[in-house]
């Protein structure tokens, strides 16, 4: 069996991987594991990962996706300054961009219409204040006067940033609209990856505001406690 790929499409870091493989023609069957079900908490799951987290990959040498498979040098540049521009981003944007794009989507969105849990206003004023810090940082540390984040090709950099952006687009929020470089970089990232792979991408977290109200209590309950750091 090639390889698999466990992957649930509302989360930011699957959307990177699975735009990634497909860009690149690599050839994968896609294993959908939905988390707001629980199904990354499975025994099936667990022999896949033990730490129960997604994306993860199932391969029969274990080798890495971009090891294996060749795909185009900007992607992760050989090239040691290059690379290390990569890396920077990709530190930053963990503990930075991905925390309050994931904050503003449930605290504007999910929680309300999905687990039926206003957030106070002044919290909600709060995280997308940060948004707005993160994307200035975004804009003056990385993108600067460049194509892309880390030079004039994209690289993986622009696709784990564009899918986090993606989270509180979904929730409403207009981030595009006052940011015409953000915008025109935006622009590129959906051009240099096919726009009907991008729609295809985000076709789900997009939707996620159609989504009906979680009614099991159980599921319910373990999903509160497991997100009540947004809520801080």
């Amino acid at each position: 069996m090639g390889l698999e790929l466990y992957l649930d499409l509302m989360s930011q870091p699957c959307r990177a991987v699975y735009i990634f493989a497909k860009k690149n023609d690599i050839p994968f069957q896609l294993r959908t594991i939905e988390l707001l079900k629980g199904q990354h908490y499975t025994d099936d799951f667990a022999q896949v990962n033990p730490l129960r987290k997604v994306p993860a990959l199932k391969d029969g040498d274990f080798n890495l996706a971009e090891r294996k498979y060749k795909a185009p040098d900007h992607w992760y540049p050989q090239d040691l300054q290059a690379r290390a521009r990569v890396d920077e981003y990709l530190s930053w944007q963990h503990t930075a961009l991905r925390n309050c794009c994931t904050r503003a989507m449930w605290q504007k969105m999910m929680f309300p219409k999905y687990l039926g849990h206003s957030v106070p206003p002044e919290m909600l004023a709060a995280t997308l204040a940060e948004l707005d810090r993160c994307l200035q940082m975004l804009e003056d540390k990385f993108l600067r006067d460049q194509a892309y984040l880390t030079g004039s090709c994209i690289s993986v950099a622009d696709l784990v940033a564009i899918t986090e952006l993606m989270h509180p687009v979904s929730a409403g929020c207009k981030i595009f609209e006052s940011r015409p470089k953000l915008e025109a970089w935006r622009q590129r990232v959906e051009a240099a990856v096919g726009e009907k792979l991008f729609q295809e991408a985000h076709a789900v977290v997009l939707k996620a505001k159609d989504m009906p109200p979680l009614m099991d209590p159980t599921l319910k309950k373990n999903l509160m406690l497991s997100l009540q750091y947004l809520l801080h």
